[in-house]
């Protein structure tokens, strides 16, 4: 069913709409495809969605006010607003409601609201998955900022360091460009679709480094569309702040940046299963270090 077909579903009333129901029988599977309709078509979307069980005082309002400061270069005092409507005014609340991009940008504790809205890393002995051993796991929770920056740091202690020069002097590099995973991983936790309640998912292996999001690519997108930097944004409001708060442009640049500087990633946009993975294949020296 395209879009067309759903607003022509609930134009026609009530009756319609009933057998609209019949045809997508599991209630579950019927708001999971209206959801994607109306994002798909613009009418919705999961960053603005009220979190009507938080309130503005479940945001961090020092981290609000450090934010405000570093990106209008003047207090919120200066303002003469309280925080509420502030909120309002910046797109991170309606009606004194946080939403979605604001409980997950600065919220104390987001994952009392949102729980699985968090990165599950897992670093595996081998080049397969295994559900009884690891060497490392982590469930990195807390706001994008911190998920970004505890994601990095698993990263940065999970990969090979090696010798960036000729001297004995010269200072250790990642296996992997660092800039590489500071893209994806911040590509990840932007453009995932909020509207599924999964986690993104961090597995190294000895061979590749694999970051899973909830949400294929949206709309007609693809894999080739998204090398050449073409992009269409799933969450704008989130993405707007995200350029203040993280190494994000926003100008679809993300994915030709990595590709540039390691050449051997894989992009697998999975319609069916609703997720997008991208397969990062690391050096054989990389993978022999274990």
């Amino acid at each position: 069913m395209n879009n067309e077909q759903l607003l022509t579903i609930l134009s026609q009333g009530e009756d319609s709409c009933h057998q609209f129901k019949k045809d997508v029988t599991n209630a579950d599977a019927l708001a999971a495809e209206m959801q994607r309709l109306f994002q798909s078509s613009g009418l919705v979307y999961a960053d603005e969605t009220p979190i009507h069980t938080a309130a503005a005082d479940d945001l961090d309002a020092d981290e609000i006010a450090r934010y405000f400061s570093r990106r209008y270069n003047k207090s919120l005092e200066t303002t003469g607003q309280p925080l509420p409507r502030l909120l309002n005014n910046i797109g991170l609340s309606r009606d004194g409601v946080p939403n979605l991009a604001g409980v997950m940008l600065f919220g104390k504790s987001p994952q009392i609201f949102k729980p699985a809205f968090m990165v599950k890393a897992v670093m595996f002995p081998g080049a397969t998955m295994s559900d009884n051993h690891y060497i490392d796991r982590e469930e990195i929770d807390g706001t994008i900022p911190e998920q970004y920056n505890r994601g990095m740091a698993f990263i940065r202690r999970n990969l090979r360091h090696v010798q960036s020069g000729p001297s004995f002097n010269s200072a250790s590099v990642l296996e992997i460009p660092e800039a590489v995973f500071e893209e994806l991983l911040v590509n990840s936790l932007v453009h995932r679709n909020y509207f599924i309640n999964a986690p993104i998912r961090l597995f190294i292996f000895t061979d590749r480094v694999e970051i899973i999001s909830p949400g294929c690519l949206p709309n007609h997108l693809d894999t080739e569309q998204i090398c050449y930097g073409i992009s269409n944004l799933r969450n704008s409001v989130l993405a707007s702040h995200a350029f203040y708060l993280l190494p994000y442009s926003g100008l679809g640049s993300g994915i030709p940046r990595a590709t540039a500087a390691w050449p051997d990633i894989g992009l697998i946009n999975d319609r069916k299963g609703d997720q997008f993975r991208v397969v990062i294949r690391r050096s054989e020296q990389g993978s022999n270090s274990f």
